[in-house]
């Protein structure tokens, strides 16, 4: 999605670095511990936890808490999770996806709705905005693995679907199904990825003016501001004019 790479660079400049990566990390312990709860403890045997291992490792957590989230997991841990997406919109229609994983469902509906209508977006049904995106696996690799011909033919051969190509790297794209299988194919030719995740890739943009992204940003960062909320994807496209304003503002 346009501006995908660009909306994370502007998340971590915000100098709420310290704050936004505990948050992170804690995220990442959730997953971790719940899909070993699922699966087998063992990463190379339950492609979930390997994933999100892997994605854990990219951002930086210490290996110790990977093992401590693991290790919750085999003493019962996890137990009463469970994993609730909410769809809504946020300001100028555009569609907001919301991946929870809560104990308590109705604390989380209740968070999550005030956070859409205190920040000019409203909550909708399960399937209001679904219809807009698909269900990905989205791998990142850095441009210095390679030009843009290099990586379509590793990816064309791992069985991937698409490749986009800039100046900030690489994003493949591959049927969520298959995402492990291309992944661990990628990995044996271009070496280790930055990132490797299944995400809710937009069909359709909303175009967003300087405004508009400035609301959607307040939104977002409250929504992912609540402990029970992984992950909060959204289908805007902005320019990158709109962009570098956003940065410096």
């Amino acid at each position: 999605m346009a501006g995908h790479s660009k909306w994370a660079n502007i998340q971590h400049r915000k100098g709420r670095q310290d704050a936004v990566r505990a948050k992170l990390f804690s995220k990442f312990s959730k997953e971790i511990t719940v899909a070993a709860k699922m699966g087998d403890p063992d990463p190379e045997k339950n492609p979930r936890l390997r994933l999100a291992v892997k994605e854990a490792k990219a951002q930086s957590m210490p290996k110790d808490n990977i093992e401590r989230a693991i290790k919750k997991a085999m003493g019962g841990e996890g137990d009463d999770y469970e994993e609730i997406r909410y769809e809504g919109y946020g300001p100028n229609g555009v569609a907001v996806i919301v991946e929870a994983m809560t104990d308590n469902r109705n604390r989380t509906a209740s968070t999550v709705r005030s956070t859409f209508s205190k920040n000019g977006g409203n909550l909708g049904e399960t399937g209001s905005v679904g219809f807009m995106f698909e269900r990905k696996g989205e791998i990142s690799y850095p441009a210095e693995v390679g030009d843009g011909d290099t990586v379509m033919m590793a990816a064309i051969e791992a069985g991937a679907e698409d490749v986009e190509s800039s100046e900030d790297g690489h994003i493949i794209w591959c049927a969520d199904s298959d995402l492990n299988e291309v992944a661990t194919a990628l990995e044996a030719d271009l070496g280790e990825s930055t990132s490797t995740k299944l995400v809710w890739k937009p069909v359709t943009t909303t175009e967003m003016d300087l405004e508009g992204m400035q609301k959607l940003m307040k939104l977002v960062d409250a929504l992912e501001d609540d402990d029970d909320v992984q992950r909060v994807t959204t289908n805007f496209e902005a320019s990158d004019e709109v962009m570098e304003q956003l940065q410096d503002g």
